[in-house]
């Protein structure tokens, strides 16, 4: 059920408000605001479907809902972004609010909300979000596990070389100097008797056995994920991969970085723009040079306009918040 901090007024179809959301792991807390700036009311939704639905009729309850402004559509935003896409209702993402202006009003959830909500009316911190809603978006969540695996597997092994080193002298002598897969075979191939485990010598090849095991457990799921994603991504762009030098990984990149939704990405720059390399100006006087945007944030529109019409909203210029997957 949804936790009311101030109530809405009585619903004006001819009303255009404007929604803010910020977002958290078991709640969200959603704000209303009309195309004046003022604040319509707040309430808190439980991140469940049953609360994506409430808080969408709640947000259509007091006119025609002409946008909504969602903080970390890539995180814990993402359930409510795609409710609210599926709805028809334009959604854009808003970066957290600037220092200075929360040092100004104070924080708290209902705040982030209404500054969500005032950000994607004025056209302030926009970026359209990725609709994680097709084969880009299976392909992320495959690339994470195998780089998660990656990880794993190389920490193992720099483990397993450590343990090596200090290891009683014999160790050392007798695999100390074998190349890194043969290495791996051979301790985990060993059968150290648990029951002696309390000498070191026995001790340390126990630990380099389920070391090596381990690592190889991970080089066999990495195998698999390549051939998940070589099949995946040639599918997805097979242009891509025809060009000399683009390879799974590379290819696999490029997709993520545009998304589900690629038309918001409308030209060069702009994804130059989205990927935080596009020149800006940094000159003064007569030193006169360029930056990088490392920001990766474009100039955006908002969601207000001077005689807004239901419907007929204009979208921002596509942009990217900081995500992982940038």
């Amino acid at each position: 059920m949804a936790s009311m901090t101030s109530a809405i007024p009585t619903a004006q179809p001819d009303r255009v408000v404007i929604g803010g959301i910020d977002t958290h792991k078991d709640i969200d807390v959603a704000a209303l605001l009309d195309c004046a700036g003022m604040v319509l009311g707040t309430a808190e939704f439980p991140t469940t479907r049953a609360g994506y639905r409430q808080l969408l009729g709640w947000m259509g309850s007091a006119g025609h809902l002409g946008g909504v402004g969602v903080e970390g559509t890539g995180s814990y935003g993402a359930g409510i972004c795609r409710q609210l896409s599926a709805a028809g209702v334009e959604v854009v993402e808003v970066n957290r609010p600037d220092r200075s202006q929360r040092r100004r009003r104070g924080k708290s959830d209902a705040l982030d909300a209404a500054a969500a909500a005032e950000a994607a009316c004025g056209g302030q911190r926009l970026a359209i979000p990725k609709s994680r809603d097709g084969q880009v978006e299976a392909l992320r969540v495959l690339r994470l596990t195998r780089a998660s695996a990656v990880k794993a597997g190389t920490k193992a092994l720099q483990l397993l070389q450590q343990l090596i080193v200090t290891a009683p002298e014999q160790l050392p002598d007798q695999v100390g100097e074998l190349p890194r897969m043969e290495l791996i075979g051979c301790c985990a191939a060993w059968r150290p008797h648990s029951h002696d485990a309390a000498d070191p010598s026995v001790a340390t090849r126990i630990a380099l056995k389920k070391l090596a095991r381990r690592y190889l457990q991970l080089a066999e799921e990495i195998s698999d994920s390549d051939t998940l994603l070589d099949g995946l991504v040639t599918d997805l762009a097979p242009q891509l991969i025809a060009v000399t030098g683009i390879g799974t990984d590379t290819a696999g990149q490029f997709l993520l970085t545009a998304g589900d939704n690629p038309e918001r990405v409308h030209s060069e720059p702009a994804f130059a723009m989205l990927c935080g390399v596009a020149p800006l100006p940094a000159s003064s006087g007569k030193t006169q040079r360029h930056r990088l945007n490392r920001a990766g944030i474009g100039k955006p529109t908002g969601l207000c306009t001077s005689s807004p019409p239901p419907g007929t909203l204009r979208p921002p210029h596509p942009g990217v918040s900081e995500e992982e997957d940038r």
